[in-house]
């Protein structure tokens, strides 16, 4: 039964389409490392069962040519014995010469034995050397199939790196989208020009500052024109205007 149940997976592994077994899979990865195990795993059953199957063929072969030589070495003594049974009876010795006659029907009756379970083992040597046969090719199929999963995983993966590599550049294109004010750039961006704006109004607050500054010095020095022009007047002069007085 166990024999019989590994020929039948091998029957069934070497018939087996790769191709449609990963399009019905979910994940096409771990389907083809379980059908890996399984080829690696049914393969070492089925070289175990077909070494049993070899074994026993050359035990049938084996037992076969052994019949076949006793079958020709009691045809050999059949013949030396109707031999010397013919010598005997040509001198006058019927005693002895019925003697051998009796000998080589004897070595006859073993002789026709020997031929007969050479004879019935024919067949099934036949038989075994054609599963044997069928069996190593089977094998050899299984073998095949095993290197083509492995061929497809290395493909798979292959390409499931690629895809992935794809992907990965897709999103990063996508977080640069300069037209899309979401993305990475779009932040960095509007964040650069927030900080621009935070330079100008600084800049603007300064130069308002310093210009309050220049002011206050104006209004000083209209001040000191003031405080001159009444220090004059006290002193009995006229106000004249600053421009007058530094002509003068």
């Amino acid at each position: 039964m166990t024999k019989q149940s590994i020929f039948g997976r091998i029957s069934t592994l070497v018939r087996a389409n790769i191709n449609a077994l990963l399009d019905s899979a979910e994940d096409p990865q771990k389907m083809i490392d379980q059908l890996v195990r399984d080829y690696t795993n049914n393969i070492a059953d089925a070289e175990s069962a077909i070494a049993e199957t070899i074994g026993n063929l050359r035990l049938l072969e084996r037992d076969h040519e052994e019949d076949v030589q006793s079958a020709t070495e009691w045809g050999n003594k059949a013949l030396a014995a109707s031999r010397k049974a013919d010598e005997m009876r040509t001198a006058g010795n019927a005693a002895d010469a019925d003697k051998f006659d009796s000998l080589a029907k004897i070595a006859l009756q073993r002789q026709i034995s020997s031929e007969r379970e050479a004879s019935a083992a024919e067949p099934q040597i036949a038989s075994q050397t054609e599963i044997v046969d069928k069996l190593k090719s089977g094998l050899n199929g299984m073998k095949e199939k095993l290197g083509e999963l492995k061929t497809k995983r290395s493909e798979l993966l292959a390409r499931a790196k690629v895809a992935e590599a794809q992907t990965k550049v897709q999103d990063a294109v996508g977080s640069i989208n300069v037209l899309d004010p979401t993305s990475e750039l779009g932040r960095f961006e509007d964040k650069v020009r927030r900080q621009e704006a935070l330079a100008q109004g600084k800049a603007e607050l300064a130069a308002s500052s310093l210009d309050a500054q220049f002011e206050s010095l104006e209004d000083l020095g209209e001040l000191t024109e003031v405080e001159a022009r009444l220090a004059e007047l006290k002193a009995g002069g006229t106000a004249a205007p600053q421009q007058a007085i530094e002509g003068s």
